[in-house]
Order: structure tokens, then sequence, then C-alpha cells
């Protein structure tokens, strides 16, 4: 099996909102451990990550970032029991539609941006702010709070031979790719990401050694009164229809 890479370094935009804006100050801290997998497994009776979140053509594509979109589509959906697995055709489509269709990668921003404003796979989310990957409270908050964080990381050396070993990644000498995932659980040891076509950890040490960006993404129930307590959503959409203007 092959494995592709494809995010692009972060992009530096003021306009970005940022999830320390939005959290409320006396929030509770978050729970030792959060499995948000968990949760869609019992959800839609299904326990095979292979099955729910596929490789998307990452395999032969640098699509990593639109995958991982499409894993987060899964995941929102399954929260709610309702088993949404977007078509590798879908993830392809959308890959070559935002790089020109060139295989050249993407930045995650820019994935995320388009998302806000265009459905994907029937799904457009409310919007999506960006979380200092050095704040672990806020990641776990972000978790606990959305089901889900899209992150990217700049690759370390022994990536793929620990992905084939089952082995939880860990700090290395750091290569000149990018990749995006999909954070979906975390305990004190470390996260847990879905990737490549199955799910993968990765310790604290690893997270900040090479965790780049991260992002909340808001899914289109973030509307609704009650949604992400002790997160402000009002004042976000407020923000983010002054920043679109």
């Amino acid at each position: 099996m092959s494995y592709r890479f494809g995010k692009h370094p972060p992009k530096v935009d003021y306009r970005t909102l940022r999830f320390r804006s939005y959290v409320a100050a006396g929030i509770a801290p978050p729970p030792p451990s959060i499995n948000t997998l968990a949760r869609v497994y019992d959800a839609l009776h299904v326990s095979d990550p292979t099955v729910l979140f596929p490789m998307d053509g990452n395999d032969t594509l640098g699509d990593c970032t639109i995958a991982a979109l499409a894993h987060t589509v899964t995941t929102f959906r399954g929260m709610l029991g309702h088993k949404t697995i977007p078509t590798v055709q879908t993830v392809k489509k959308l890959y070559f539609h935002l790089t020109g269709g060139v295989d050249s990668g993407l930045n995650e921003a820019d994935v995320l941006t388009y998302w806000r404003q265009h459905a994907v796979a029937n799904d457009k989310i409310l919007g999506y702010v960006s979380i200092d990957p050095k704040n672990h409270t806020h990641v776990q908050q972000a978790i606990q709070l959305f089901g889900a964080v899209y992150i990217g990381f700049q690759v370390q050396q022994n990536a793929i031979a620990d992905f084939d070993a089952h082995k939880p990644w860990t700090p290395g000498t750091l290569t000149n790719d990018g990749h995006a995932v999909v954070a979906v659980a975390y305990d004190q040891t470390g996260v847990t990401v879905l990737t490549w076509g199955n799910t993968q950890q990765g310790t604290w040490a690893w997270w900040d050694e090479c965790v780049d960006e991260a992002y909340a993404i808001l899914p289109p129930e973030a509307a609704q009164p009650g949604f992400a307590p002790g997160f402000n959503i009002a004042q976000l959409q407020a923000d983010l229809a002054a920043v679109a203007s």
C-alpha cells in the first residue's frame, strides 16, 4: 500500500478567527479522555474505521486535505446517527476543482474557507476557528464540544512505517512533507486521528513536535440554540459576517 501527503505550509491570515476568542473563561476543564468514534460507532452500529473512513484516493493523490474534510463529514453525521460517507469520486472532484486540475496538494485554510462557502456532500459548515496547537486544553475542549479537530502537521520521517506497524506516532526527524488528518479522540497519552483509511494514534510529544495548525469546525447544527455550551457561537457568527463583508 502506498500513501501520499499533500498539505501545504500553514497560511497566515489575520482575518482567521481564533478559538480562544469564543470559549468562555469559566468553562469547565475538558475530561481526561474523549472518544468521538465510540459515539459514532454506537450510533451507526458500525465499528470498522476502514468502512467509515476510506482511503479517498490518498494512496495515489496528495488530496489529504479533502480526505480529511470527508472524514469530518462522516464524523459529524455519524454523531447524529446518519451514515454519510462521501464517495472517492466526490473527494477527487473537489480536490481537482480546488487545485485547478493538477495534483499539487492544498492549503488547509483555503479548503475550510471553501467549505464554509459551499456545501460538500450536502454539508456546509457554519464556520471554523483556529486553535493554538500548543494549547492542549483548547484542543481537547474543541474535540469535546464539536467532536473533531481538523489538523495539519509536518511529517516525521517514520510516519508511514509506524502507521503500517500500528505504532503510535512519536517525534522524529522532520521531512519537507505536510499531511492533513482529523483528530477524533484524546487521552492523557495522546490523540487518535483518521488518515489513510484507518485510525492512527500519536503521542502528545509527537503533537507538539509536528502539528503546525489545528481548526475547530462548526457543523450546521452549531446554529441551534444550546449547541456547544461555553462557546459563544452567536458572537462567532457576527464576526464571520463582519469578516465576509
